[in-house]
């Protein structure tokens, strides 16, 4: 069968063929219909993320949409290695398969489902976020940052406040649902001062896909400028700007700032599969936006540096039928 195929690590996927999968008990097989590129599909193919296994040659993507034999629609997640997503058919647990609602298309569902569900499982998982509370989204101006916008509202927070470096894509995050915008500027004082604002204000919730400093300074603030003993809870997601940060031990001695994070070994597999449920259940009647660019798997190795943060690219598959 066709898949995309990584050799070594740091490699380009390649086009090319590999081995059937033959699915175990309790297993299923997966005709695959469409393959989102998310940060973890590209981490882990370049060899550094956390949960890479390390064993070449593989099949990369973590998640997609298919059908399984008895035809039914479905999205999958976490195929068992060497297999991945992107590729004519892998297989997964078939515990890890959610069945898909009618009216959400397949590339939508594979492109909303990884950086969506990031955000999802921070909030219902991790932060257990209610609504009326305030979250502020560290890194807004991305595909999961746009979403984590659009998902906050959607279950009910009272205020979004959204940061980015781009000034034109915090724009578009206003109209997606942010209440409050603040540019990730050069000037370390003035960004501390507008952090310490907002959080004199109040904010409940952090949810950070940047790390680096920009979470450094959020910390900070957090600790200097916000109520004493009112939990203000961080949840780190990704590291865009930076694997560490320099963290005074102040910052948590002086505050109830609950650091956290969300990802795979912080939460249950079956809580993540049942948070990709819920959110792909919601996506249509939530209205949730994202932009995509489908394009063919053959065309994999064009399409892989190509790859931005603010458009999801979508790899197809054309279903051989039987």
């Amino acid at each position: 069968m066709k898949a995309a195929i990584v050799s070594s690590a740091g490699q380009t996927p390649v086009y090319g063929d590999f081995p059937e999968p033959v699915p175990a008990a309790g297993e299923s097989r997966i005709e695959v219909s469409t393959a989102a590129i998310s940060h973890v599909v590209k981490s882990r193919a370049s060899g550094p993320h956390y949960s890479s296994s390390g064993h070449f040659p593989f099949v990369v993507g973590i998640d997609g949409v298919g059908r399984l034999d008895d035809g039914s629609r479905v999205y999958f997640a976490l195929p068992r290695a060497p297999h991945g997503s992107m590729a004519e058919r892998t297989v997964v647990a078939s515990a890890h398969c959610v069945t898909l609602p009618d009216d959400l298309d397949d590339v939508t569902a594979a492109a909303i489902a990884n950086p969506g569900m990031s955000s999802w499982a921070a909030y219902t998982e991790r932060a257990k976020l209610n609504p009326g509370e305030t979250v502020l989204i560290n890194g807004a101006t991305g595909t999961a940052g746009r979403l984590a916008v659009q998902i906050a509202r959607h279950l009910g927070a009272r205020k979004i406040i959204a940061t980015g470096r781009n000034a034109a894509a915090l724009d578009a995050v206003s109209a997606l649902g942010a209440d409050v915008t603040i540019p990730l500027v050069e000037d370390e004082e003035a960004l501390e001062e507008n952090f310490k604002r907002q959080f004199a204000e109040g904010v409940d919730v952090v949810i950070d896909y940047l790390w680096g400093n920009s979470a450094e300074r959020l910390l900070i603030a957090a600790a200097k400028a916000g109520a004493d003993a009112v939990p203000i809870r961080f949840v780190q997601i990704g590291s865009v700007s930076g694997s560490d940060i320099n963290l005074p031990s102040a910052v948590l001695r002086s505050s109830a700032i609950a650091l956290m994070g969300s990802g795979i070994g912080s939460i249950p597999l079956d809580r993540f599969i049942a948070c990709a449920g819920d959110l792909l259940r919601v996506a249509v009647p939530a209205g949730l936006q994202i932009a995509t660019t489908p394009v063919p798997l053959a065309d994999v190795e064009q399409a892989w540096t190509k790859d931005d943060s603010t458009r999801r690219t979508v790899f197809m598959l054309e279903r051989r039928q039987a």
